[in-house]
């Protein structure tokens, strides 16, 4: 679900837009590739198989937060096939991966280390922090990470309800960067819910970006618009900043609607 919603969010956006994944057989399978394709999205890289696709039972609360979920996990692994068999068409003249660090590890390493051989930069969205946290190797390699105040506190080790969740923008600003140097990332984001986000440059930048006001109509899919905006900013040789900003500009679209999926 995540990467189809992003996958949607950078082709709404007008980019190009390839996605390299599974589906189920059948019907629903069926759907999701027709949908892709009437936003423009390349389903080529698309393989229909048994268990592709996985299970997710949200609960929210009254705010339209998830509160709690259950999830089963598709069968993944035939994406190396993918890969391996098309690794020229999907790399060659790339302007960047966007990529789900806690899908399976070989999956992972495949194609980080395909993007590396064909200089395509690298962005990571995660479900998982706990299982993120156990491939930091990957993690470091990423042009950029982004990740949402609570998984932060996991990343930064420090509690979330003793300390961090109180911390004011400046303070994240600050403790943003001081684990992006400690941690030997590139490029970090913090987002911080209705404040907005703050981020740190491997070349020593760092700031704040204020989220837009608007009316919350539902935030589900706030957080996949946002990734999808910055990895398009930087794809494009925009600055921190201004990646930071084109995510944000995307993600209110989204948090304004009851779409879960940034619509221009």
């Amino acid at each position: 679900g995540v990467g189809r919603n992003i996958v949607e969010d950078v082709a709404n956006y007008g980019e190009k837009v390839a996605f390299v994944s599974l589906v189920d057989k059948g019907g629903i399978g069926d759907d999701v590739i027709r949908h892709l394709e009437t936003r423009g999205v390349n389903t080529s890289y698309v393989l229909s198989s048994k268990n592709g696709m996985g299970n997710w039972l949200a609960i929210f609360d009254e705010t339209g937060d998830v509160c709690a979920n259950i999830s089963k996990r598709p069968d993944l692994l035939p994406i190396c096939g993918i890969l391996e068999r098309r690794e020229e068409n999907i790399f060659t003249n790339s302007a960047g991966l966007l990529l789900e660090i806690d899908i399976d590890e070989k999956i992972v390493a495949m194609a980080m280390t395909m993007a590396e051989k064909h200089k395509v930069p690298v962005y990571g969205v995660i479900s998982n922090i706990d299982l993120a946290m156990e491939r930091m190797a990957y993690i470091k390699k990423l042009d950029c990470f982004i990740c949402n105040r609570q998984e932060s506190s996991v990343l930064f080790n420090i509690g979330f309800d003793t300390e961090l969740k109180f911390k004011s923008a400046m303070e994240m600003q600050g403790l943003t960067a001081q684990h992006r140097d400690k941690l030997g990332l590139k490029n970090l984001i913090v987002t911080l819910d209705e404040q907005g986000s703050v981020y740190a440059g491997a070349n020593g930048e760092q700031g704040f970006c204020p989220a837009h006001k608007v009316a919350v109509v539902d935030t589900t899919g706030a957080g996949d618009s946002f990734f999808a905006g910055v990895s398009v900013g930087l794809s494009q040789s925009k600055s921190l900043p201004e990646a930071c900003e084109l995510g944000t500009a995307m993600a209110a679209k989204v948090v304004g609607v009851a779409e879960n999926v940034y619509l221009p």
